[in-house]
């Protein structure tokens, strides 16, 4: 038996990257996994016939985030699936956005739109199917704590919206034995940092930014998800976890 044998997760933008590592980790831990992807549904198939390749169960949740009514859809297509969700993972999110001289208002709108505006109502309208005892988990950045890269100024105000999300959320559901957190990691090995990655000296750039000497894996983040989501993370609410490998050291 696994350590989420019997439960329901949701994890958004699961198809690539650091959610599908979170979606298949938490199917090996037992869960029945929810692979909300966006627009690539033959990648979260992909997703989800891995976690069956290894013992778990899934099923794929395509809804486009960012646009009116997306909580509401997401929803009504997990609602023919599953009567409840445990564990909500909030994970899908624009991984960069145009630096302060260059962004719009429409590409600002986005940016906000998918990674603070759908994880709020998604949780909003998922309060009714989340168990008592159950878990949220939101995907931060080791960027909503550090101007390494301002840059990226519009991304990392997202995430920092988003974790005070998170630490207000944790009292709201608190009498309800659910615990809140957010987890944030630091440069990840996926498709979306492919360009930072794709040279010997902008890896070796990445990897010397970790107190680890290394860049982190989607595995790296995903096992942090899951002990968050565990009986063992049970004491642990309205945190911000660092998992960025040491960075912000």
């Amino acid at each position: 038996m696994g350590a989420l044998s019997g439960r329901t997760a949701l994890v958004t933008g699961a198809s690539r990257g650091i959610g599908r590592g979170i979606a298949e980790r938490l199917g090996r831990d037992g869960a029945r996994v929810a692979v909300h992807y966006g627009t690539n549904e033959a990648a979260a198939k992909e997703t989800v016939a891995a976690i069956e390749a290894a013992g778990g169960a899934a099923f794929p949740l395509g809804v486009e985030l960012g646009r009116p009514g997306d909580a509401e859809a997401l929803w009504a297509e997990f609602d023919r699936h599953a009567d409840g969700v445990d564990i909500i993972v909030n994970n899908a999110g624009i991984g960069t956005a145009p630096a302060l001289e260059e962004i719009d208002e429409a590409e600002f709108d986005r940016v906000f739109a998918v990674n603070v505006k759908a994880p709020h109502f998604i949780v909003q309208h998922g309060l009714t199917r989340l168990r008592d005892g159950g878990r949220v988990v939101n995907i931060s950045s080791g960027l909503a704590r550090t101007a390494v890269m301002p840059d990226k100024m519009a991304y990392a105000m997202t995430k920092g919206a988003l974790d005070v999300f998170t630490r207000d959320l944790s009292k709201v559901l608190g009498p309800r034995g659910i615990t809140v957190n957010s987890v944030a990691p630091g440069i990840i090995a996926t498709d979306n940092t492919a360009g930072l990655l794709g040279t010997e000296e902008g890896r070796a750039q990445a990897a010397a930014i970790s107190a680890l000497g290394r860049v982190g894996a989607p595995a790296d983040v995903a096992d942090v998800v899951a002990f968050l989501a565990s009986d063992g993370g049970r004491w642990i609410t309205g945190s911000w976890v660092d998992a960025t490998g040491g960075s912000l050291t």
